[in-house]
């Protein structure tokens, strides 16, 4: 047993990786989750606004106070802009647009015509936009008062908060998050059952071979490995192009009459994927597969079973450890496919990824690529957890 001195210096070596993980992994990823349920932009730009809505009943207009205080809000989030090049106003109009569409210039325009203090609060509030005579959009003002609200993970999931509070579904001709979430699950399954299918032949083969010649099947598996994703995608699109060396060949043999389009579609998408996963399937198989005791199934041959039923009896069942994280290792990492379906694939075939880099880079809208970053951890937690559930993680053997 190691004493106790022996324990500190083992824990005093591993401290700075541990401080690096938390540095550059753990806080920042627990930054920009926290931004998925974190409302901090309209509570700084309508402090008294919140107040006076604090016991409105969300059925009717509010009171002469909410107006008042909005007036007030307005004006002195203005003054604050003008002075210190703040974005008060933008960041709360920024955050309200996500709620009810239009608040981005509403707000602002708002503030413009009550610039000056003797315009009467609620005449200039309701000539202002059409969107304070709704009661929909005070509503969504206390909801955005934080600290933290279920908004953003309400909207990943095509649901939302009504003017009463309830979680009601959005419009069907709104509602995209859900469908996007179907189509990453199907895919992802489709790119692990026929990475499956290729690799567990494949690593048979190399589990089987002669020493050396299994050492370069190994390098020939993990080739693509080797390259980055910007060379490989740019090598399907001149393989797979209008006017590339597939329609080439195909025309020239004449199986095609004219060259067919490749390119942006479902099919495009899977091939790319298996390309590059392959080796992560094949590589668990084939660590099951060294480590299994061969003389099991040579001795059922011996007694008269079918090579078949050997395999289906013996070495399928013996070699499912490295099946179940061939499968996780495939899965997990399709979930998160970006580059790939954004350059080969058509508008249909766009997975969660691509959502949440859009919100996080083109609308700005971070609150919402954070939910959606939650939802796809939410579904590799679970696959993992099935997983560690009928798999479990201490079964793969190292070759």
């Amino acid at each position: 047993m190691p004493n106790r001195r022996e324990r500190l210096a083992a824990a005093l070596l591993v401290a700075p990786l541990l401080l690096f993980l938390l540095g550059v992994f753990l806080l920042p990823i627990g930054a920009f989750l926290w931004r998925a349920v974190a409302e901090t932009d309209v509570a700084p730009a309508l402090p008294r606004t919140l107040a006076a809505l604090r016991d409105w009943s969300g059925r009717d207009l509010p009171g002469e106070a909410a107006f008042e205080a909005l007036a007030a809000d307005l004006r002195a989030a203005r003054a604050a802009d003008q002075a210190a090049g703040g974005g008060l106003i933008p960041r709360a109009a920024a955050r309200l647009n996500a709620e009810i569409p239009g608040f981005r210039s509403t707000l602002p325009a708002t503030a413009r015509r009550l610039s000056s203090p003797e315009a009467p609060a609620r005449e200039t509030i309701l000539a202002a936009s059409p969107d304070w005579s709704k009661p929909e959009s005070w509503a969504a003002i206390r909801r955005t008062g934080g600290p933290v609200s279920d908004l953003n993970l309400l909207a990943a999931l095509d649901l939302r908060r009504d003017a009463a509070g309830g979680i009601a579904a959005v419009p069907p001709d709104q509602a995209v998050f859900r469908g996007v979430l179907l189509r990453t699950l199907w895919i992802a399954l489709l790119a692990t059952a026929l990475s499956l299918l290729l690799g567990y032949p494949l690593a048979y083969l190399i589990a089987t071979a002669p020493p050396r010649l299994a050492l370069w099947m190994l390098g020939a598996v993990t080739l693509p490995l080797w390259i980055s994703d910007v060379p490989r995608i740019a090598a399907w699109i001149v393989l797979l192009q209008r006017d590339g060396v597939a329609n080439t060949l195909l025309t020239a043999t004449g199986l095609l009459r004219e060259p067919a389009s490749f390119l942006f579609t479902r099919g495009t998408v899977l091939l790319a994927t298996v390309n590059l996963l392959l080796p992560y399937a094949v590589l668990p198989i084939y660590a099951s597969l060294r480590a299994l005791d061969w003389r099991l199934p040579r001795a059922g041959l011996s007694l008269g079973a079918s090579p078949w039923r050997v395999f289906r009896r013996v070495t399928l069942p013996l070699s499912m450890p490295g099946v179940g994280a061939g499968a996780l290792l495939v899965f997990i990492q399709a979930l998160g496919f970006y580059v790939t379906p954004a350059l080969l694939g058509g508008p249909n075939d766009q997975m969660l990824s691509y959502f949440i880099g859009f919100y996080a880079n083109r609308t700005v809208n971070w609150g919402l690529a954070a939910a959606l970053s939650v939802v796809l951890l939410l579904a590799v937690a679970i696959v993992v957890a099935l997983y560690a559930r009928l798999v479990g993680f201490n079964k793969v053997r190292p070759a």
